[in-house]
């Protein structure tokens, strides 16, 4: 974590971009300092887009104290994001479809650097500058725990099904600004994209197969009550529908955990109903696979913990420490053989992480060159 920056007073201006609505707002020192304005977003008109973005900031910026040192914010969808253009397939902004230079077009008409990155990789980035990790390490600091870690993995179930990963500080984009889990194998429907069983859209189809009840109009959240039980409905299918949910999500999740290494933060719309997903979830993580011979692996290598849990998190920050003897002297050192990641879900919240993270990146990117 970059302590050094974590009480700059320099002012960001920051957008949650909604097909529907534009949401301007400005973060200082970690605090949102201005109310949030919203607008219209017309995403099926360019013109008029481009149009309520400049008003938008511009409205924002006339309300700050003091002039702010950059806009960043994450636009949905494909992009070259470190060159801020936004095009491809993009069904909230069909206007952007053929590529259009957002970040120079704002840069013009504000006079302003202009950061624009993937929504899950600021998701992720936030929680790893001032959420999650940081809040993890301290715990295990308190406990008296020797482990830390420097990485973090973020997952986001909402429309779609996000994913993102901060490396020791830093926030990986990678060489093409496509580092993606939405398009992994189903495991109940192998020729189907993950994201048709992690996301509203999977939650709506789920229960309306699970209840018989297809041509339903409810919505994720009308689906969590009936789970709780405080709306009528099958409240079988609504608890199985999210479990099913967890089973799928942990399934390409645990692909990701063996291939990366860290902590795993998880946000979202749908992380509500965690506490019907996350058992399921987890069981996935835990499974085995076997080889030919019959041996069984696990399917994650690191032992998977959930953080949330009060005496798992004892049991994760002591790990299998034990004293071994230096060949040759009477002295010994704390070995710990044990390789363990932890899962938890965000107290931030996808939106507020995500802002935040775009503010760390804009701050960050100001002092590696010097803006």
């Amino acid at each position: 974590m970059n302590h050094h920056i974590i009480h700059d007073k320099r002012i960001v201006v920051t957008l949650d971009a909604g097909g529907t609505n534009f949401v301007f707002g400005a973060i200082q020192d970690y605090k949102f300092i201005v109310n949030p304005i919203t607008k219209p977003s017309h995403s099926d008109i360019l013109e008029k887009c481009l149009e309520t973005l400049v008003d938008g900031f511009t409205e924002v910026i006339a309300q700050l104290p003091e002039p702010p040192v950059a806009i960043s914010f994450a636009f949905p969808g494909p992009a070259d994001y470190p060159n801020g253009i936004i095009g491809g397939y993009l069904p909230n902004f069909p206007s952007f479809r053929n590529g259009v230079a957002l970040a120079d077009f704002l840069k013009e008409k504000l006079k302003l650097p202009v950061f624009i990155n993937n929504d899950t990789d600021l998701f992720t980035y936030g929680e790893a500058i001032v959420g999650v990790l940081p809040e993890i390490n301290n715990k295990l600091e308190k406990i008296g725990s020797a482990k830390r870690y420097k990485n973090l993995i973020g997952f986001t179930f909402g429309t779609g099904f996000g994913f993102g990963i901060a490396v020791n500080g830093n926030m990986y984009v990678g060489d093409n600004s496509c580092s993606e889990i939405f398009c992994l194998p189903h495991k109940h429907l192998p020729n189907i994209i993950v994201e048709d069983g992690v996301s509203v859209r999977a939650v709506k189809r789920v229960y309306g197969e699970l209840s018989g009840e297809t041509t339903h109009k409810l919505e994720p959240f009308d689906i969590y009550q009936i789970a709780e039980g405080v709306k009528a409905g099958n409240r079988e299918a609504a608890q199985k529908t999210f479990a099913t949910l967890g089973e799928v999500a942990g399934s390409a999740i645990a692909t990701c955990a063996s291939l990366l290494d860290g902590l795993i933060v998880i946000g979202g719309g749908l992380t509500k109903a965690g506490k019907y997903f996350m058992p399921a979830l987890l069981n996935e993580m835990r499974s085995n696979f076997s080889t030919i011979s019959g041996d069984r692996v696990a399917r994650v290598q690191s032992k998977v913990y959930d953080l949330q849990n009060d005496e798992a998190f004892l049991q994760f920050a002591e790990g299998e420490q034990k004293p071994i003897r230096i060949v040759g002297s009477e002295k010994e050192v704390i070995y710990d053989p044990q390789k363990r990641i932890g899962i938890t879900i965000s107290k931030l919240g996808a939106d507020v992480a995500t802002s935040l993270g775009a503010y760390a990146f804009a701050l960050k990117q100001l002092t590696i060159y010097n803006l």
